[in-house]
């Protein structure tokens, strides 16, 4: 298990606030089923809550982003995806400079999904992080996130962008699903506790340690752990761990940095931890995304 470090709690940056770009510019439509936007941002940056009628897609080309949704959060590095469904509010935060494309996804009435057949849609009734291969990747760099408010293309550019968009459905039909989910609770003394593992998991390794930061006893802790999140401290932290592993993995660090920055004694103790959680070996879970052809 990790060892415990007394480090000095990091000051947070103030973090810019900036409202999402007009999406009635981009809303998809049976004419136009997906529709790319593209946004730069930098680092501590938050988009404020919003939701649409919609689904959409955040995709990071480069950098992180952290994707608050419904009562989840998801740190995604570059190259994975977060599906977020229609009328779910949703806050992105950006950790590290990152380059957002969004794909919006026009929904028929009573489905919910890329294009998936009504019985299947109860899985893309949640957030979900899925895998980006390397033809999705080429797609979503090649949809046109032109800012044409009248939303009218040359019918050429807009057969273009049909072709892309069903490529890219299909291609997010088989994406693998990633368990990068982190439930937050209601509960405001737990949720400042939640949001101090998430800005520097390993500084404790017991609830006991994080319980005293916030003058709160290890026994009320835990049993606001069951009550909101239906789970002990143990296995939500765990998740914590790993999506900070995957975001440093995907920054080129090996392993045995990333294992020693999360507080873990080896890397074989890291990586023990790593196939509990997720069935993989940390080579195939931290895996580079493939690059584009």
């Amino acid at each position: 298990m990790p060892g415990t470090a007394n480090r000095p709690v990091p000051r947070k940056p103030a973090r810019s606030l900036l409202p999402p770009v007009d999406p009635q510019r981009f809303v998809p439509t049976l004419e136009r089923p997906v529709r790319a936007k593209l946004r730069h941002l930098e680092p501590d940056t938050e988009i404020t809550p919003h939701s649409h009628a919609w689904a959409q897609v955040v995709v990071c080309a480069t950098g992180v982003a952290r994707i608050t949704a419904g009562h989840s959060t998801y740190l995604v590095p570059a190259w994975r995806a977060v599906w977020i469904p229609p009328q779910v509010e949703h806050l992105v935060t950006v950790v590290e400079a990152a380059e957002l494309r969004t794909l919006y996804v026009h929904q028929e009435a009573g489905r919910v999904g890329p294009g998936v057949p009504r019985e299947a849609g109860a899985a893309w009734r949640g957030c979900r992080v899925l895998e980006v291969s390397a033809l999705l990747r080429e797609l979503v760099l090649q949809m046109n996130v032109g800012m044409d408010g009248s939303g009218a293309l040359a019918p050429d550019a807009l057969e273009r962008e049909r072709r892309l968009g069903d490529l890219a459905l299909d291609e997010l039909r088989r994406a693998a699903p990633v368990r990068l989910g982190i439930e937050l609770p209601h509960d405001k003394r737990l949720r400042a506790l939640c949001e101090a593992v998430l800005q520097q998991p390993a500084r404790h390794a017991t609830l006991e340690g994080w319980a005293r930061e916030t003058a709160a006893s290890p026994r009320t802790v835990a049993r606001l752990f069951r009550e909101q999140l239906d789970t002990s401290f143990g296995p939500w932290r765990q998740q914590v761990l790993l999506a900070h592993a995957l975001r440093l993995a995907a920054q080129g660090r090996p392993m045995r940095l990333i294992a020693a920055e999360l507080g873990y004694a080896s890397p074989s103790a890291f990586s023990a931890m790593v196939r509990r959680a997720v069935g993989q070996p940390p080579s195939r879970f931290f895996a580079p995304p493939p690059e584009a052809a």
